[in-house]
């Protein structure tokens, strides 16, 4: 089976660093707050003007005045700060974000990202994600690797209208985790009860696999 939704935030937590200033996408990236060790020091950032955001509140506990930039309440930390999104933006512009973490509706083999909008739907805009793609200093995508179809996701060139070009580092996918590459992808990690083999069946861009590829612990 592949992860869950839950299973790849949890894999992405622990690709952060004690003492990381980072910023989480709408989505399955919102999760990934759930999940960072409290031995961790983590600033997370939101677009809206918030440095120090914390977990999501227990339900009957929500404050709301308290929103991230999808409008979902969340609970703040010790020592957190508020400030404009002019503010929150010259703060992601000027490279002070050392991880965000984004959904995606397409990666492709040489790291870009289309992840706001399919042609033809009604969109309110393309938000943050494109000066996040260009101003964070490392950019992970949480993703499901297929659609409802059974089409992959990882293609060989998006098809959708791009957000990013060659921006990606690595990818946690429902599948695995696939790393970036001058070659494409590299498959490091699979889900728990799938294959390297399936994996990389179910994928569209070039893909090899890592000597040390392992089954994924979550």
């Amino acid at each position: 089976m592949p992860l869950t939704r839950e299973q790849i935030a949890k894999r992405i937590s622990e690709e952060v660093q004690d003492g990381y200033t980072v910023n989480l996408g709408i989505g399955i990236p919102t999760l990934v707050a759930n999940y960072i060790p409290s031995t961790k020091t983590v600033m997370l950032q939101s677009e809206n003007g918030l440095l120090g955001m914390g977990p999501f509140p227990f339900e009957g506990s929500e404050d709301a005045d308290l929103i991230n930039a999808g409008k979902q309440t969340i609970t703040t930390l010790p020592g957190s700060s508020f400030f404009s999104s002019a503010d929150s933006f010259a703060m992601i512009r000027g490279g002070h974000i050392d991880l965000t973490v984004l959904g995606a509706m397409e990666v492709d083999e040489v790291g870009s990202i289309a992840n706001w909008m399919v042609p033809g739907k009604m969109i309110k805009g393309m938000g943050g994600a494109m000066d996040l793609v260009a101003g964070a200093k490392n950019v992970i995508v949480a993703m499901q690797h297929t659609d409802k179809d059974g089409n992959s996701k990882l293609r060989k060139a998006c098809t959708l209208p791009l957000t990013g070009v060659r921006c990606i580092k690595k990818i946690v996918s429902d599948f695995g985790v696939i790393e970036i590459t001058p070659n494409g992808f590299l498959l490091l990690e699979y889900a728990p009860d799938m294959t390297a083999e399936q994996v990389l069946k179910a994928t569209e861009g070039k893909m090899t696999i890592h000597p040390e590829c392992k089954r994924m612990s979550v």
